[in-house]
């Protein structure tokens, strides 16, 4: 495997026979939460966009290089969109004080996103289908990380008014 197929399956996550996306977005979660813990969210920020950046471009070459768009295996779309949700869900937590809010903040980014991501709604599909290359391949899924964060926020936010 080279290096680019090891970027794009994140670590080879998308190479997962069931589920890829899923399994990339399991695989990149605990990835995001110890740059979240341990470097802070001003660099897992930073270090989603630029794998954002990166993921675009790359996909453009493979794209190029094998005639497929948007190929099952490429899960570092998923990784990007499951951050963002996590950053969006993690910052609302962090003003809660109800038990256990960070770990349903972890658990919603997840689910939302993948809900998001699953069900492409909206823009999140029309740019799936529409635009090409890596910039549709990487932009669903971050429409569909914000879509996510901001219902976890909803939802965090709703369980804060009710306990």
């Amino acid at each position: 495997m080279n290096l680019q197929k090891l970027f794009l399956t994140f670590g080879g996550a998308g190479l997962s026979p069931k589920a890829p996306g899923t399994v990339g977005t399991l695989v990149s979660l605990p990835i995001g939460l110890a740059i979240l813990y341990y470097l802070g969210m001003e660099t897992l920020f930073m270090f989603t966009l630029a794998i954002t950046v990166v993921g675009i471009f790359e996909i453009n070459k493979y794209e190029k290089t094998t005639g497929i768009h948007d190929h099952q295996q490429i899960v570092i779309d998923e990784a990007v969109g499951v951050w963002i949700a996590l950053m969006l869900a993690y910052s609302t937590a962090i003003t809660m004080d109800y038990p256990y809010v960070q770990t349903l903040a972890i658990i919603l980014s997840f689910a939302t996103f993948r809900l998001f991501d699953i069900w492409k709604p909206s823009t999140i599909g029309w740019i799936d289908r529409e635009l090409k290359g890596g910039l549709g391949v990487m932009l669903d899924d971050v429409l569909a990380g914000i879509a996510g964060g901001l219902l976890s926020a909803i939802i965090l936010l709703a369980i804060g008014k009710l306990y």
